[in-house]
């Protein structure tokens, strides 16, 4: 039997900013898991979880006419990761064969609501180091986050595949994405093999070593989120703002690039600065494109802790889920606990995943 295992992930900063090329965020790696276990199957082959078995298909309108929404579907993460896996392994000329597949999943409540942990992108990072496994193709880290990015972007159409970095390399990272555009061209000539060799234009994933004083601390607001529709209508309102989502964009990029310095200079008052300007750029994004970001849940999380001399903001796309907040070590956390109970906001018992060493495959 192989069994693998991708964790969970957090924005911590950089959200939105992030899925245009060249724009960094900060992305962190949690203790919490999506495992694939495959065993070997003789003419028929199956896929199982019981996590996701009774999740609905969500569905909108689009011009009057009824839209299936699969993004939200880990199967359909499941069967992209499979098909582009077997397409290279076919590429190497290894023999294709069948198995059972089983999913666990740690990121979702016991009732399918999601925490915002990322669970699609751990889901397919973990279903190509199963295959990875059992057909022995030797894949190294950038290779597996390059089919799971292919994988993902089959699926969901937008995104930057941030979470795909963090569930395979773990630890905090900065991350840029690659030029989608690009990719897309290069699709239609290259095989899987040839786009796994190429340099992607963009992509930067760089593993931060965090201040010793620096502690991260994650509330849940009880209210789960669609990051690929949230992505969506800010994409769909840019395009009237042109001028100030531009300016958007340059305010993240240099509120980022100083996260980036207070984590190679271990300035905690730096970082906790940048992350207080990370909240305001998104709450201005939210006034201009209209898509609600820091939702009145997120911000009383967020005005809680910085009652307590925590720096914090929304993760990810906001409109529910979770928010982070940053903490110097040397300061109080449990009445910030306390504070969040009472006003109904989770605090999450989750902490930084890093990769161990050994798992360099």
């Amino acid at each position: 039997m192989i069994e693998v295992s991708a964790p969970g992930k957090l924005y911590i900063a950089g959200e939105y900013a992030v899925v245009e090329t060249g724009h960094p965020a900060i992305i962190v790696a949690v203790d919490q898991f999506v495992t694939v276990t495959m065993n070997a199957a003789r003419k028929i082959g199956s896929i199982q979880s019981t996590q996701y078995s009774d999740l609905p298909i969500r569905w909108t309108r689009r011009n009057g006419e009824l839209v299936l929404d699969i993004r939200e579907n880990p199967f359909h993460y499941i069967l992209a990761a499979i098909r582009l896996t077997e397409k290279y392994a076919q590429e190497k000329n290894v023999l294709l064969s069948f198995y059972d597949l089983k999913v666990t999943s740690e990121l979702d409540s016991s009732n399918g609501r999601k925490y915002g942990l990322g669970s699609s992108g751990a889901v397919t990072v973990a279903t190509i180091k199963a295959l990875n496994a059992f057909y022995g193709l030797q894949l190294d880290l950038l290779e597996i986050f390059k089919l799971a990015a292919l994988a993902h972007l089959e699926v969901q159409g937008n995104g930057s595949c941030g979470d795909i970095a963090a569930s395979c390399y773990g630890g905090w990272l900065a991350f840029s994405t690659f030029d989608h555009e690009w990719i897309k061209t290069q699709q239609k000539n290259c095989s899987v093999t040839q786009l796994l060799q190429m340099d992607w234009p963009g992509l930067l994933i760089k593993p931060l070593n965090a201040p010793k004083d620096l502690r991260l601390i994650i509330g849940w607001t009880g209210s789960p989120a669609s990051t690929s529709d949230l992505v969506d209508r800010v994409h769909q309102s840019k395009q009237q703002q042109q001028t100030r989502y531009k300016e958007f964009l340059s305010e993240s990029k240099k509120c980022v690039e100083q996260i980036i310095q207070g984590f190679l200079t271990d300035d905690v008052h730096l970082i906790q600065q940048m992350i207080r300007k990370n909240r305001r750029l998104l709450n201005e994004l939210s006034h201009l494109t209209g898509v609600t970001i820091e939702t009145a849940a997120l911000k009383e999380l967020c005005d809680l802790a910085e009652t307590f001399d925590g720096a914090a903001k929304s993760s990810g796309a906001g409109g529910g889920d979770c928010g982070i907040v940053l903490f110097n070590q040397k300061s109080g956390i449990l009445p910030l606990m306390s504070a969040w109970e009472k006003a109904e906001i989770t605090p999450l018992p989750l902490h930084v995943y890093n990769r161990p060493r050994k798992d360099c495959r």
